[in-house]
């Protein structure tokens, strides 16, 4: 385990190489089973609240149903998720090609939204303990073809998803992980 300031870091993360292949995985991370959509932090609610009528429009006719039947959010205070489409899509997922994408990063990105998407989204396949004390890797069989392409092309999880760390825990936070890393892996 590396400790930066108060947040442990599980050996997973500067151990394992990973980089998306949406080709390869359809957009899997958005769609898994399971019944309960993205993580999201008490104070993304509003946010994705804010997000459904700019991204509306870009969901299929099942996703907006289950939105106007079920809501958006799932849970309560400290325990908050996205609403699922039977028990598997993110309301939010939209598919272009057959790909699973989110919608409210495509907003984003088109600069319809300040919002990005939930920052577990940004930040998978890193995940958080409840505390949030604590990050690791979590595996899916769904992203083997992520770590085939990670390995291949010697890129870390850490840097992988270096811009949600930072959005996470800040810059500095960041280039200490960075550094760390470094050095535990020079001995």
């Amino acid at each position: 385990m590396i400790s930066i300031d108060d947040i442990s870091v599980h050996e997973s993360v500067p151990a394992t190489k990973f980089a998306c292949d949406i080709l390869a995985c359809k957009g899997a991370c958005c769609t898994f089973p399971g019944g309960r959509g993205a993580p999201l932090r008490d104070d993304e609610v509003a946010e994705i609240e804010l997000a459904l009528p700019v991204v509306e429009a870009l969901l299929p006719e099942a996703h907006r149903d289950a939105i106007r039947q079920n809501g958006l959010i799932d849970g309560g205070k400290g325990s908050y998720a996205t609403q699922c489409v039977d028990g598997k899509a993110c309301v939010f997922v939209y598919y272009d090609a057959g790909i699973a994408k989110c919608s409210i990063e495509k907003a984003f990105f088109e600069g319809r939204l300040q919002f990005r998407k939930p920052l577990s989204c940004h930040l998978f396949p890193i995940r958080t303990n409840e505390t949030k004390d604590e990050i690791h890797f979590e595996y899916f069989s769904e992203c083997a073809p992520a770590l085939s392409k990670g390995a291949k092309e010697n890129i870390p999880v850490h840097e992988f998803t270096g811009e949600a760390l930072i959005r996470a825990f800040g810059t500095q936070w960041n280039e200490k992980l960075k550094r760390k890393i470094s050095k535990e892996l020079l001995i």
